[in-house]
């Protein structure tokens, strides 16, 4: 199984900013500390063709990124400041999205150690997403005529509104979002299947609501499923809301890769959200994603 990071571009932010972008680096770390994967099994992201992110963004939503003209408006939105090396790491988060799906083809699994940036509009950003990778990479594997239907699995607490907005028009693409009814995004864009649980949901509602979606998207009989392996669903994220615990998400993920298992269905993982306190739990939550991804459908 091979798996593409973006930890090595890092992105200036301030003292005491929420967003918990040491993430990525401890999950790359624990991964090879561990023994989950070999050195040999990770590659380093390499930037979006900017080709491919015009697919899902529009050209001067992706000037204004790379030439740092973004207005105070949007920079407030998507919550991180802009820096040259945000922008870099941006496309480097899209890119290895992008490598991944094509080993995912290869190989019936891959992963990218970043992504999952869903609220990213085709003109904007969000909620700590610049650009889409699962967006582009869809819109990319259409556009190259590898495959004829996409599914997403988006399992961030958080709506995947960025996501429907781009991929709604296109009948080949299945989206599922399974979030917090009443979190982020407050004003949600209709996925194909759209889920809403309440606060404070637990493992056992969960899994069942969880059953339901990956039943319709089996249905849609995709080709490659895009799997946002989100860890907020966790009682510890702090921006989370629902109640599950880390046997919970394991079996969240065993369902998801059983599934795309027994169909010989192709699966690409994404990180998405994470913000537990302590941090390590977001890691942990992450790690046992890969350990059973290397269980169920991959090889070390």
């Amino acid at each position: 199984m091979h798996v593409f990071y973006s930890d090595h571009c890092e992105f200036p932010l301030p003292p005491g900013h929420r967003f918990p972008a040491q993430k990525y680096r401890l999950l790359h770390q624990a991964l090879l500390q561990r023994g989950v994967l070999t050195a040999a099994a990770c590659h380093p992201a390499e930037p979006i063709p900017l080709d491919l992110l015009a697919l899902a963004h529009t050209p001067s939503y992706i000037q204004a990124v790379l030439e740092g003209n973004l207005s105070p408006q949007i920079e407030r939105q998507i919550g991180l400041p802009w820096s040259p090396e945000l922008a870099q790491r941006s496309l480097m988060s899209v890119g290895g999205t992008w490598q991944a799906a094509q080993n995912a083809l290869h190989d019936g699994i891959s992963g990218n150690l970043a992504g999952g940036t869903h609220h990213a509009l085709a003109d904007q950003g969000m909620g700590f997403c610049v650009f889409n990778d699962v967006a582009v990479t869809a819109l990319a594997l259409l556009e190259h005529g590898w495959v004829q239907r996409i599914a997403v699995v988006d399992l961030d607490v958080h709506q995947g509104n960025g996501t429907a907005a781009i991929l709604g028009r296109y009948p080949d693409i299945f989206t599922l979002s399974l979030h917090g009814e009443k979190n982020y995004p407050f004003r949600k864009v209709p996925s194909t299947l759209d889920i809403g649980l309440p606060d404070h949901c637990d493992d056992t509602t969960y899994l069942t609501a969880l059953r339901e979606g990956l039943s319709a998207v089996l249905d849609f009989h995709p080709q490659i499923v895009l799997y946002l392996a989100g860890a907020d669903p966790l009682a510890a994220d702090r921006l989370g809301r629902l109640d599950l615990s880390l046997e919970g998400l394991a079996q969240r993920d065993r369902m998801v890769l059983e599934a795309c298992a027994a169909h010989a269905i192709p699966i690409v993982l994404v990180m998405a959200g994470g913000y537990a306190q302590p941090i390590d739990l977001t890691v942990e939550a992450h790690l046992q994603t890969y350990i059973l991804a290397l269980d169920i459908m991959g090889t070390p």
